[in-house]
């Protein structure tokens, strides 16, 4: 494995070398795949197992721009800790960037739960950029365990002294279990710490709560998922990688939430009068009032306005007004039409509908809502493209579709 510096604004980027061409995986949570007792990365069938403990090394040092290339599907477990991924992160040594870092400040309260066990965030002092975790490992039916509490301050000195160091840690029954499957056969009782009745078995603790340490470790490198440092509190209690997952994706639902909100009070990309100029559709068939959001060829936000004096209300339905669904699809569509038309080469062109795959409708859109569309360029090419789109009203998704154009000339006279 190596680590190798990347431009601000790259993120973490694992790299599949052996896969040729290589094959690049952002260390973002909706890139993750479900595993037990473990976070990894996917991209279609290509994978990367265990990053969690390399992910709490980088975030724990504050590099959060890295290429990190393997020749194979799993990060090196070494000792079960960060502390060789620390250790050599020092020696390549660790160079500020020239642009400001961007901390993301957790506005409100977040907490997901799975039985007793949960993992919350909180907002923090708004002057304060620091995250401070508490977690609380409760082992009580292990007395070699018992309960443990650990809280600290995240900065790179407290990681290194007080984390980076603490091992995965196995129960002597999980780790028979373990060899019967035929995993972990070539290690010893001196290559991880294990457990049994009186303690570490032929082993030796580097903290007197190395456990929930090790807790902090991994909730540490599944909170860098979210691709931004948090400032504010996180209280866990026997959270293992699933539950943080979800709290990862729970804060960056919040984080688009807060985006969106943003964008919707700033002046418009577009407004109705250019989106006509790029737009061949006129009333009442026009579904896009204004575009908050464009990055050309790849990413675009529009907002389409449902009044009840909309025409399709009169006969759909009398009494029981629900905006077509074939409509919810058109206003994706023309988001889609509006984002390839942006492109350099498709300067002049319309986009005609092609075909669409994978359309799902998930609630009702009714007179009053506001419908916030997005769309996702997939593949742009000289005579076609192809966008993924969402629909959905406030929080709830309401309509997603894959939509494939022709790219036809504006006029073909």
């Amino acid at each position: 494995m190596r680590f190798r510096p990347a431009p601000a604004d790259t993120g973490v980027v694992f790299v599949r070398e052996d896969q040729k061409p290589s094959i690049r995986i952002p260390a973002r949570v909706e890139n993750v795949a479900k595993r037990l007792r473990r976070s990894s990365l996917r991209n279609g069938s290509v994978q990367i197992e265990t990053i969690e403990h390399c992910m709490s090394a980088l975030a724990g040092l504050e590099i959060d721009n890295v290429f990190v290339e393997l020749n194979g599907s799993e990060v090196p477990a070494l000792d079960g800790s960060s502390q060789m991924f620390v250790e050599k992160l020092h020696e390549a040594g660790i160079e500020p960037l020239d642009k400001k870092r961007e901390i993301f400040r957790i506005p409100e309260m977040v907490r997901v739960a799975d039985g007793s066990s949960y993992v919350m965030a909180t907002p923090g002092d708004p002057d304060d950029d620091a995250l401070e975790i508490v977690y609380d490992l409760n082992y009580v039916s292990e007395q070699a365990i018992g309960q443990q509490v650990c809280k600290i301050r995240l900065t790179p000195e407290t990681f290194q002294n007080d984390v980076a160091a603490a091992r995965t840690f196995v129960l002597a029954e999980e780790a028979e279990q373990f060899r019967a499957a035929g995993l972990g056969t070539h290690l010893s009782y001196e290559d991880i710490l294990v457990f049994g009745e009186d303690g570490p078995i032929e082993n030796v603790l580097r903290f007197p709560d190395e456990c929930v340490r090790h807790k902090v470790l991994d909730l540490v490198g599944d909170l860098f998922l979210f691709g931004q440092f948090l400032a504010g509190h996180i209280f866990a209690r026997q959270s293992g990688h699933a539950l943080n997952h979800e709290l990862v994706r729970r804060l960056c639902e919040l984080r688009e939430a807060e985006d969106l909100k943003q964008r919707m009070a700033a002046e418009p990309v577009f407004d109705i009068r250019q989106i006509q100029r790029i737009l061949p559709h006129r009333y009442p068939f026009l579904m896009v009032d204004r575009v908050i959001r464009l990055e050309p060829g790849k990413h675009a936000i529009g907002v389409k306005n449902v009044t009840v004096n909309e025409d399709f209300f009169t006969g759909h339905y009398p009494g029981q007004p629900i905006m077509p669904g074939v409509l919810i699809i058109e206003s994706m569509a023309q988001l889609g039409g509006l984002l390839l038309s942006r492109e350099l080469e498709h300067t002049g062109k319309v986009a005609v509908l092609l075909s669409l795959d994978r359309v799902k409708f998930r609630r009702p859109v009714l007179p009053g809502d506001q419908l916030i569309v997005e769309a996702f360029a997939r593949r742009v090419k000289s005579r076609t493209g192809h966008v993924s789109c969402t629909a959905r009203v406030g929080d709830a998704q309401v309509a997603e579709a894959d939509i494939k154009f022709m790219m036809v000339d504006a006029d073909p006279l």
